[in-house]
């Protein structure tokens, strides 16, 4: 087909969004419903009334079809041109935003579930990819529809099973295996944890870039839920999530000396927490937060001398940090750790501490009201001269002309 690599893009950008994306024969089609919503929660002993019921089996050309269960969940497909089998590219199941508590118990309601299997529905809508009505995604499977089809003329058809209506009478009956809770309570964990340790890896790896699709539809419905306060809740694994991306931060290179205070700062913020709605914007900085700290202070690539000679430099700028020194507090000659770390990071260790010395001043006339030559002192300079001509060939400033710039911003 002229859009295979098209197709296969578009489908990979569905898949590393979590969003199940598959293009399957029109006599798998049938197939690909039966495998889709809650049959996978439920079992297929379950009731399947709350499956799609509206998929047509006849599908159009040039035709996008939008459908929506009894339980809000979203699905996408259509018929794609040009094949010699029919093909259907199928999308869902999503979300169009996260659930609310109180919308799942409102839903298990309307749709008979019993109170012992609530948690599994709302385990299973909380695993749902959420994809908002003006996401990326969606404008790139537009953008594709125009492709395949050459026209950006084409229909869309809703067809969605409305949750509003009678109530359904509560099933207490939707399974009998005594082996299913333990299945469907294994199985919301292994979601969960495949979360976090993506997590992890994007944050041991700096990739801040991800956040977008790792954590713009995060919500404080996605927490474990261990105690029955929802404020105690989301503080408990908000520490347990600053304590995983802690370690992740370490595994990525960074020694704990630049994780400690981050890391305390997050504690502080976590029991500061007034209200629970606020514990996605905070996972959303400690993300970033951890994944900065990676892309400033991995020391992965360097040797072990290196890193200690880093070390050594950034835990104490007011020091004497003179090449003899540092070389000497390591028992090695100041030659062959000139030589070293010139060759390691592409500077000397006079320009490196010198950039680090004005790094530091810079925070210091930013966040303070010190004098400059308190900022010099603090920043290993006792001469304010020689620190003011340093400070300004590296800035194009004085110490007091970038305060002042910086007040003004």
């Amino acid at each position: 087909m002229y859009y295979d690599k098209e197709l296969a893009f578009l489908i990979e950008i569905f898949k590393k969004s979590n969003v199940r994306a598959v293009a399957v024969s029109e006599e798998k089609f049938s197939e690909v419903n039966k495998n889709i919503g809650l049959e996978s929660v439920f079992g297929e002993s379950a009731d399947n009334s709350w499956s799609p019921r509206r998929f047509p089996m006849e599908l159009e050309d040039m035709t996008v079809y939008r459908a929506a269960d009894r339980f809000g969940l979203g699905y996408v497909y259509l018929l794609l041109p040009d094949t010699e089998v029919k093909r259907v590219l199928f999308i869902g199941p999503y979300l169009s935003c996260a659930p609310t508590k109180e919308y799942m118990l409102e839903l298990g309601e309307q749709n008979g579930v019993s109170p012992k299997r609530q948690k599994y529905l709302e385990e299973y809508c909380n695993s749902v990819p959420v994809i908002p009505s003006d996401s990326n995604l969606l404008v790139m499977l537009d953008t594709f529809c125009e492709l395949i089809w050459s026209s950006p003329r084409y229909s869309v058809l809703d067809l969605s099973d409305s949750a509003e209506g009678s109530v359904s009478p509560i099933n207490e009956t939707l399974s009998t295996d005594d082996f299913d809770d333990i299945l469907v309570n294994m199985k919301a964990m292994e979601t969960r944890y495949a979360y976090e340790n993506e997590l992890m890896r994007a944050v041991a790896l700096g990739q801040i870039q991800k956040e977008s699709r790792l954590l713009s539809a995060f919500s404080e419905s996605q927490f474990e839920k261990r105690v029955a306060d929802p404020l105690r809740n989301v503080k408990n694994y908000s520490i347990i999530m600053n304590t995983l991306l802690r370690k992740a931060v370490e595994s990525g290179g960074v020694h704990p000396l630049y994780i400690d205070r981050v890391s305390s700062e997050f504690a502080q913020k976590i029991e500061n927490l007034s209200n629970y709605h606020d514990s996605g914007s905070l996972m959303r900085e400690m993300f970033r937060s951890y994944c900065r700290l990676v892309r400033k202070h991995t020391m992965k690539q360097y040797s072990l001398l290196i890193q200690k000679t880093i070390m050594l430099i950034d835990s104490d700028l007011s020091a004497e940090l003179s090449l003899s020194n540092l070389a000497s507090a390591q028992g090695v000659s100041a030659a062959y750790l000139s030589a070293t770390f010139k060759k390691e990071t592409g500077k000397t260790v006079s320009e490196y501490i010198r950039e680090k010395r004005v790094e530091h001043a810079m925070n210091l006339l930013e966040t303070t009201n010190l004098q400059v030559q308190t900022v010099a002192l603090h920043c290993g300079i006792i001469d304010v001269q020689y620190f003011t001509k340093i400070f300004k060939r590296q800035t194009g400033k004085t110490p007091r002309e970038y305060r002042e710039d910086m007040k003004k911003s």
